[in-house]
């Protein structure tokens, strides 16, 4: 449907889906509604000040969780309604909802609340479901469970609330964001009320804990809450109370939580002294495409109707924040590539097995003992020849059964082609080099192309010509030796076409880079070399290849090009199709996510607008480190183009390859379907909405 929120700046974080939400911790007193409702009401209006659109505290907060028996004294219940009381005065006129804890009667009953408030009215209260009434746990004590309740609403402040745990609460202005309430216990039953409340539609999910802490219980805390997120596809907030509480045998943490859809967005200190506060922008949109995607999701809520009859919405007014100023969550430049050093070497080897256990599968299944490969002393075949030495040492055969063959063209440099040499030697295959220039310029006579009369024409057909010859020379090589041939394309090229179709790099037996990016292929080189897999002088020329421009090279290198003998080579790939570190992300983001242009240009301007965002490994510092709306969106509008519009039907008959990672494979067997034939128009239109300066 069309974007409500389009009248709002580009950069405006609620146009593009994402919410500013907010777990507070504040510093408590037992028993002392007053100061408690104070500091509450402090913590609020800052985070409302600071853009947040949703403010959640601890369970209990208003009076404090360790009342024990002081719970039955009518005193303090009447003091924590004036608190609540004043947290909705302080509601007024800011666009926030606030959602408090404290101990309600209803029915002559106590139940343990959430009141959810905004606009200066109390939206509705939920009770918690869960009493724990065990170990250190007293709740069934004091307070009765939700399904004791009789009534569906309750009196507050000369108004009958909503009352139950069958609310949702729905902003009008942004009808991504709809809430639910659950309270500590609640969390750790095998099936939490809030399960039933995303599948009835609640894609923010609050948990107002207490929770004391005791050895490893955080660690489970994020267990439980990254899990919740995740099976639900929803934001989860969790929140626990923090110093005040007493201690009289127990010890508290203030531990607060934000996952989104099972990623951990924020996480409070923890055994602070202070008030506290922890902020995520949080992607709704995200969350609801991955429910409209995951099917799954559609049907668990069917199987479920029963328990998802008779929910209520209570739909409520919530302006957008005027300057929430910068988004407030990492957005990845590189997306394929962890950014933590440990996580990424964890993905490499991770990687590396899956494509190497897949080869090793297709060669026992296929009965066959060599591997036929292509080895330009570029990046994309020095990764595959690295993976096919590791699959000869898993099946313990002598890496000579790798056949790699260089085959330099009218273009290949001679950085390029000493840094072929030098990596078959240090792999130890079987290497040769065939010169295709002979079988090239006898077919360029055959066609009589201008370049066999001496002319300097290098169209497509001397390109092709050049990338053709070479996988025929393979092919028929591997028919020779009894091998296959492996692939070496990888997944951002068959992204954007960049691929001679047919006979041609395009096509092979199995390719082993099937569904790896380019920018993960250039950190998987770099970590081999950093691992010093092919020793010293293999790590040296990895990193050479890792400095050498991306190129075809099939169209030679102008008259003024170096010839020191390290000349880079002369045809940039990246002057055509733009830079791949740029459009790696626009993959990401459009293939996994489903995300339209605007909001991928948006997610790109944070991730790459400042210059100084990092610090990443030099494999992945590209020459352009910052891009402005501008360059996002000329680079935008040259992958919608080409992935929508010009290159699926070579992306329909690819060669098998292993999926290695959740963002996505472009094999037609799998996470990508797609006609031939369709329009980019629709792509292209939205391009062009995106303004080309800030707002």
């Amino acid at each position: 449907m069309p974007n409500r929120l389009s009248h709002l700046p580009f950069l405006h974080p609620w146009r593009h889906g994402f919410v500013r939400l907010a777990v507070a911790v504040p510093r408590n007193r037992v028993a002392d509604p007053v100061f408690n409702a104070g500091e509450t009401v402090r913590l609020y209006e800052d985070a409302a000040d600071q853009g947040a659109s949703v403010v959640a505290f601890p369970e209990l907060g208003l009076s404090a969780y360790t009342c024990d028996d002081l719970f039955h004294q009518a005193t303090l219940l009447d003091r924590c309604v004036d608190a609540l009381h004043a947290v909705v005065q302080a509601t007024r006129g800011r666009d926030a909802v606030a959602i408090v804890g404290l101990p309600l009667r209803v029915d002559h009953r106590l139940f343990n609340c959430a009141a959810i408030v905004a606009g200066g009215q109390v939206l509705g209260v939920q009770p918690k479901t869960y009493l724990p009434n065990y170990a250190e746990f007293y709740e069934g004590r004091q307070f009765a469970a939700a399904d004791a309740a009789v009534s569906t609403s309750v009196r507050l402040f000369d108004q009958d609330v909503p009352f139950g745990t069958d609310l949702l609460f729905r902003a009008r202005q942004q009808p991504l964001l709809a809430l639910h309430c659950e309270i500590c216990e609640d969390l750790w039953v095998p099936i939490p009320p809030s399960s039933y409340a995303a599948l009835a539609g609640a894609t923010v999910l609050v948990n107002l804990s207490a929770s004391n802490i005791t050895i490893g219980k955080a660690a489970y805390r994020h267990r439980l809450a990254g899990l919740q997120s995740g099976r639900c596809l929803a934001a989860y907030l969790y929140s626990s109370a923090g110093i005040g509480e007493s201690t009289t045998d127990l010890a508290w943490d203030g531990q607060a939580l934000i996952y989104e859809g099972g990623e951990l967005q924020a996480e409070s200190e923890r055994f602070s002294n202070v008030s506290h506060t922890i902020f995520a922008d949080v992607d709704l949109e995200r969350l609801v495409h991955e429910r409209m995607r995951q099917n799954s999701f559609g049907a668990s809520a069917a199987q479920h109707k029963a328990q998802l009859a008779g929910w209520r919405t209570v739909e409520f007014d919530l302006a957008p924040p005027k300057a929430p100023g910068a988004l407030r969550r990492t957005v990845e430049r590189f997306p394929y590539v962890p950014a933590d050093a440990a996580t990424r070497d964890e993905r490499c080897r991770e990687v590396f097995n899956i494509q190497v256990q897949s080869l090793v599968q297709r060669l026992e299944a296929a009965r066959i003992e060599k591997v036929v490969i292509g080895v330009s002393g570029g990046l994309d075949s020095t990764h595959a020849l690295l993976v096919l030495a590791q699959a000869m040492d898993r099946l313990n055969r002598p890496r000579s059964h790798i056949l790699a063959y260089t085959m330099p063209g009218f273009a290949t440099s001679t950085r390029t082609l000493d840094q072929a040499h030098r990596l078959m030697a240090t792999v130890g295959c079987t290497a040769k080099e065939i010169d295709i220039r002979p079988s090239c310029r006898q077919m360029l006579a055959d066609l009589d192309h201008p370049f066999a009369r001496g002319e300097p024409v290098y169209d497509i057909t001397f390109e092709n010509v050049q990338a053709g010859e070479r996988t025929s020379h393979l092919f028929r090589l591997a028919n020779h030796q009894g091998a296959i041939v492996a692939g070496t394309g990888d997944l951002s090229e068959l992204a954007l076409g960049w691929c001679t179709y047919g006979v041609g790099d395009h096509m092979s037996h199995y390719n082993v880079n099937a569904s790896v990016p380019k920018t993960l292929i250039k950190h998987m080189v770099h970590w081999v070399a950093a691992q010093k897999l092919l020793g010293d002088a293999g790590s040296a020329v990895l990193h050479e290849i890792l400095t050498t421009e991306v190129s075809p090279e099939l169209v030679p290198a102008g008259a003024d090009a170096p010839a020191d003998g390290k000349d880079q080579p002369g045809q940039r790939t990246e002057d055509t199709v733009g830079p791949y570190e740029l459009q790696d992300f626009h993959l990401y983001h459009i293939v996994r996510h489903g995300f339209g242009p605007a909001k991928v240009a948006f997610l790109a301007h944070a991730a790459w607008h400042d210059r100084d965002r990092g610090p990443w490994p030099d494999a992945l510092q590209g020459a352009h480190n910052q891009y402005g709306l501008a360059d996002i969106k000329k680079h935008l509008r040259t992958f919608v183009w080409r992935f929508f519009q010009t290159s699926q039907f070579k992306r329909s008959c690819v060669p098998n390859g292993p999926k290695v990672g959740s963002g996505g494979s472009l094999s037609p067997r799998g996470d990508w379907r797609a006609p031939s034939d369709s329009e980019a128009r629709v792509w292209i239109d939205e391009v062009a909405t995106i303004p080309a300066e800030e707002d």
